[in-house]
Parts: structure tokens; sequence; C-alpha cells
């Protein structure tokens, strides 16, 4: 099994009966209650997944096993709509408030037999880079109690002052990275609008996936903003992204922005040779608060490639210093426009005063929703007002699209994929991170994600090494849009030279660490 992805080893495992669905769905379960103080989970639908399990079960005895993802344990972000299951944005404004539908892919996750573990923790409306700011409060991350973590900084393990000093997820698909991390699940779902899978997933020491926009199906999602919103994946390995991925790519007819054109299924060649490749390094992201570490992993990441013979040249994006600001007035406007619909009339919270509608209407979005939310609201609402609409809205989306032409003609220009980082930094303390407001750091965590967004393209952040206090950094491959088969290809090759640790988390799973020793679970791609 060795140099196989987790999933596939798994899923075969599962094929050769080595295990069961209901024993592994078992397992899943009792970690989420080992985790539980991470707060990964805002439900955990344990009811659910069994009961997903025995059928999987069924099926594998008759020998009609669904496929890859059949009793595979999943999680999902709790801004996705799932049938029967709250589904609450982190925010009192969806406190109680039970979808009568299933998101689009949580349906076809469903449809190959995966198992719902639960949904995942978040910030409020996934306005956010920390997964702090949620109603059900922030997640912390795996790694503040890993091996690797915890002997670096040679402290005694669980001490009291010990608890204060653990590390934020990163944004704001936190939840489910988190459970990928902590082995909660297999494969998890987030969101994606400026950073919001692939922030997490360098933090998490996790393979976090933004497809091209208008390939996989926006129906269900919450919106945030429509015109940059993308479901996310996040695994431990590539392969595993790839399988979720062909599952949930295609045309839908709930979704008029998908892909008109048949998706082939993602199969990832092994990429055996990268010389014909021409990688672009943006000289605009060499930024000066970018990490001494980030930095030099990005430049070893660089050579790493020319020295197996890929052309490796500098590319210039020229508008990157306007596109924080693009951003800002683009997301806000859009997020005012959505955010209409919580009104207390349909669904969700509605408050109790009656004096007129217009109180309760502003009533209920003062309880409803928390500052951040508020405060983007208004400047949306002040970038839309008439006087300044074409000033701002329509300014910004003029820039917008010099953004996506820069990465049109670095494309056209005979580049493959982009070298990025995907974070300035590893995994910061909480306390540290609450120290700025969600706005000032939304903007800087978003800084090499965002424009990516506004592009509609494909990438992938890939957890290349740990710092120097035994934390995970990654870096960004970006693609051409729709060419994500491509992007990921290129990613595997470079996930399998990098080879990245696993977490070790004995101390904190105990009993539980049995499970990750085990080789047919945790057949990970290391040298042996």
């Amino acid at each position: 099994l060795l140099g196989q992805c987790l999933e596939l080893s798994v899923s075969a495992a599962l094929k050769q009966g080595q295990i069961t669905p209901i024993e592994l769905c078992q397992k899943c379960l009792s970690l989420i209650k080992k985790t539980k103080f991470l707060n990964a989970y805002i439900t955990v639908t344990e009811e659910v997944a069994l009961k997903q399990a025995e059928e999987s079960e069924k099926r594998y005895k008759n020998g009609q096993s669904l496929g890859d993802l059949d009793g595979i344990p999943v999680a999902v972000k709790d801004n996705f709509s799932t049938s029967g299951i709250e589904t609450t944005c982190a925010s009192n404004m969806l406190k109680g408030y039970v979808p009568p539908y299933n998101a689009t892919v949580v349906q076809k996750l469903l449809d190959q037999g995966a198992l719902l573990m639960g949904k995942t923790n978040l910030d409020e409306f996934a306005m956010g880079s920390g997964s702090t700011d949620g109603v059900f409060g922030p997640v912390k991350n795996p790694w503040s109690y890993s091996k690797q973590f915890r002997e670096k900084r040679k402290q005694k393990p669980r001490g009291e002052k010990e608890d204060s000093n653990w590390l934020i997820t990163g944004g704001s698909s936190g939840g489910s990275a988190a459970a990928v991390s902590a082995f909660t699940c297999f494969a998890a779902l987030g969101s994606d609008t400026g950073g919001s899978t692939r922030n997490p997933a360098a933090h998490c020491g996790l393979v976090g996936v933004k497809p091209s926009y208008g390939l996989v199906s926006r129906h269900g999602l919450i919106p945030l903003v429509n015109s940059m919103d993308v479901p996310g994946i996040l695994t431990r390995y590539v392969d595993d992204a790839a399988i979720v991925l062909g599952i949930l790519a295609g045309h839908d007819p709930k979704d008029s922005t998908t892909v008109q054109d048949p998706v082939k299924p993602f199969v990832l060649p092994n990429l055996t040779d990268v010389s014909k490749l021409c990688i672009g390094i943006p000289k605009e992201y060499l930024v000066p608060e970018l990490s001494s570490e980030v930095r030099s992993l990005w430049s070893k990441a660089a050579d790493l490639f020319e020295s197996e013979g890929a052309k490796v040249i500098d590319v210039s994006l020229p508008h990157t210093s306007y596109s924080i600001v693009c951003y800002h007035v683009l997301c806000t406007s859009e997020v005012a426009s959505n955010m209409a619909r919580f009104d207390g009339l349909e669904y969700g919270h509605r408050c109790d005063i009656d004096v007129s509608t217009e109180a309760m209407y502003a009533a209920t979005r003062r309880e409803g929703f928390n500052d951040v939310v508020r405060g983007r609201i208004l400047s949306g609402n002040f970038f839309l007002l008439k006087e300044n609409y074409e000033n701002y809205f329509i300014k910004a989306q003029k820039v917008r699209r010099l953004i996506a032409n820069d990465f049109v003609n670095v494309f056209n220009s005979g580049v493959d994929v982009l070298l990025t980082p995907t974070t300035l930094s590893e995994a910061v303390p909480y306390l540290e991170f609450i120290k700025e407001d969600n706005r000032t750091r939304s903007a800087q965590d978003d800084i090499f994600t965002q424009a990516v967004n506004m592009a509609g393209l494909p990438a992938v952040s890939i957890p290349v090494a740990l710092s120097k206090h035994g934390l995970p950094i990654g870096l960004q491959f970006i693609g051409r849009a729709f060419c994500d088969q491509q992007l990921l290809t290129i990613a595997k090759w470079f996930e399998k030279q990098v080879q990245f640790p696993v977490i070790q988390l004995q101390e904190l799973l105990n009993d539980c660490s049995s499970i990750l020793e085990n080789e047919k679970l945790a057949s990970v791609s290391l040298k042996q």
C-alpha cells in the first residue's frame, strides 16, 4: 500500500473486506468525540452516517460498490444545504434552519455512497480567514497538539498555560480542514471565495483545491459572492482530491454558471518528465510581508522544477497591487445584495419586535448578523449607492477584467502553471490573530489567493514542509481556466517529490493512535 493515498488505500481495504464501512464509520465517530475540543464540527450526524454505513456495507457484501467513495467518511462545511440537517453558516441568523434539499455537491457525494459525518465550523457566512468569527466559537488547529509542534516548543504537554497557545486553522473553511487533519474524515467540502479553502489547507498541512469557476455546481452553497464562490475540496493527498473533483464536476441545470460540456473523469497520470513544463513565478507576489521561511521554500520549489529540467521563468501580473481593493469593492457589493434575503420573513431568525415591518427587519438583522457581516453589508451598500456606483462598483469590475487579463497574457505566453505562496506565514496563535480586526486580517491573508477567484482560475495549495516550529507551510499552483486536470497532475508530481510528513497526534488520541498507525488506514507516501 506504500505510496498510495489514504482514501484510495482505504477504498481498496473496503473492497477487499479488510475493514467494513461500519467499522470505519465508528472509528471516525470515536475520533470526532476525542477531538471535540478542536471545535471542527457544528453538527455531528452520527445516526445519518451509521445508517449510510449500513447501506454501504450491504452493497459491498453484494459486490455492488458504487465506486471509490462508497463507505468513505466525508464532512461538509456548514454553508452547504443538507436536507433535514441544520445548516447555520455559523450565524445566529440561520440557527435552527433546516433546508428541505441537498446542495448539488452534497447530493453527488451521497449518490457515490460517501458517509456524511457532519457539518463543519466556519467564519460567520464564510467571511474571514481564521475560522474564529463564527457564532460557535473558533476552530483549533490540530497541529497545535502534534508531536512535531510540541517537540519544537519544548514545553511540558498539557500544562495550564499550554492551552491558550493553540493555533488558528485559517479560514473560512477551518472546520473542514481540522476535520480532515485530525483523521475524522478522509475528505471535506469547503467553499472558496477569496482563498477560504486554500488558506486553511496550507495551515493544516492539507491539499486544498479551488476548481475553475463553473466546473462545479454552486447550487445549495449559501452565496457570499456569486461571481467568485466555488465549492472547494480538502484532502490529505492530491489523488483523493482528484477523485472527489471528478465526482463533483459537471453541468448542473440548477446552476446556470456551470459549464455545458460533459466533463471526463479526472484520472491523474503519473508524471515522470517535467522537462516540457514552463513554471511561472509572479514577481509581484514577492511582498515584504512574506515570511522568510515561506520565501525560502518557494524558491526551493522553483529550484526543484528547474533541476528536473522544467523551464522556470519570472512573470509579471502588473495589476496585482490593485486586486485587494478591487476584491473588497466587488465582494462587499455582492455580499450586500446577497444578504438582503435574510429579512426574518421566510426563514432563519426573526426578532420579537412588531412595531412595524421596518423595525422588524432592522432588529432581525442586528440580532442575526455579527459585526463582520454587518460591516461588509454597510460597505457594499455604500459602493452601490447611485452616486458611487460608477466610481466604485463599475470601476472595480473594469479592474477585475484587467486582473483576469494579466493571467490570460501569462498563460498565452506559454506558461503552464504559476507557482506562488498560499499564505504569508505558518499558522499563528489565536491570541495573536485576534489582535487585528477581521477586515485587516482577511485583506492580508487573501493576498496570494483572491486574484484567482476574480479570474475564475483553478488553484491548489500543496503542503511542502514543516517550518522551524514544526508547522505546515503550503505553496499554491495556479492553472489555466478548466485545465484542472493538468494542474492536479503537476501538483501530484510535486507532492511526490516533497514527501510532506504526516501529522503525529498519538499523544492526543492515545488509545486511538493504533488506528493511525494501522497500515491500511494511514498508508502514507512516506519512504519507510
